[in-house]
């Protein structure tokens, strides 16, 4: 199947999955944490993932599957393994805060190949595959032409157990913030890396990420011309939980300032004062 094909099926997925957020949204009646604080689900992602996953097993049945809430079905080492999360950015959609997307991925023999972030309140549809390009809308999208850390507008997150580990990107949020045009905070990685492909934001860092928080969104970004690493630069790694996406003209400075940072303690919740490590 061309990559082609699997992009639009790809599209057809998140589009239903998108219906049902749509149909939840302002109505929720159940909201839950999954055991983490602010780590929620809610009746929409439920809906939408079963949406997804029902056009997905429809039109390739043979392929694996990875998504948020119901688990891996196959292994994560098959040739065509499909991420999924139905709902980027539940805190948000719970507050309704229009801040969210579908996200689908087709990772094949290991690689991001195929990406749709879907925004269904924004009505932004953003899709990408290898060799294919990047777009929103059908329009074709392009990483910013920034060339500094001085010029550039950037975006990070900050994870679950932020509470709990001195590891918990304060420091650099603060670093950076000091050393660009500012750093934002949306609460959803796919939209995110879709802000950078399109130019809209010039470089996007975070940790204690999951394959679907980022599978689709680097094909994103790698199609419309940014590039996507670990943090040193060295070649992305989903077990890792880490990633640096921009648009390639500052991603040197943006990695090399990302090492130099020394971790925050933990603050609040425990009487803990900030505490240079």
């Amino acid at each position: 199947m061309s990559h082609q094909s699997l992009l639009d099926i790809a599209t057809i997925a998140a589009q239903a999955g998108g219906a049902e957020l749509r149909h939840y949204w302002g109505n929720l009646s159940n909201i839950q944490e999954k055991g983490r604080p602010g780590d929620l689900v809610t009746e929409a992602d439920r809906a939408a993932e079963a949406a997804v996953l029902a056009c997905l097993k429809r039109h390739c049945p043979t392929h694996s599957i990875l998504a948020e809430e119901s688990g891996q079905m196959g292994s994560f080492d098959d040739e065509y393994v499909w991420v999924v999360d139905p709902l980027d950015g539940t805190t948000n959609y719970a507050h309704g805060y229009p801040a969210f997307a579908v996200s689908i991925g087709l990772v094949i023999k290991g690689e991001p190949a195929v990406g749709v972030v879907y925004n269904p309140i924004a009505e932004e549809l953003y899709r990408a595959a290898t060799g294919l390009g990047a777009t929103c809308n059908d329009r074709p999208i392009k990483v910013s032409k920034i060339e500094t850390l001085a010029q550039s507008l950037l975006v990070t997150g900050f994870a679950y157990d932020r509470h709990s580990t001195p590891d918990n990107n304060y420091a650099e949020f603060c670093h950076l913030t000091h050393l660009t045009q500012g750093v934002r905070r949306s609460g959803s990685a796919a939209m995110d890396l879709s802000q950078v492909a399109c130019g809209r934001l010039d470089g996007y860092w975070e940790r204690g990420l999951s394959p679907w928080d980022l599978a689709a969104g680097i094909v994103l970004v790698r199609e419309a011309g940014g590039t996507v690493t670990a943090y040193d630069g060295s070649p992305f790694d989903f077990a890792s939980g880490r990633i640096l996406a921009t648009n390639d003209r500052i991603h040197n400075a943006l990695a090399q300032e990302l090492l130099q940072v020394k971790p925050l303690g933990r603050i609040g919740g425990c009487g803990d004062a900030p505490v240079l490590k």
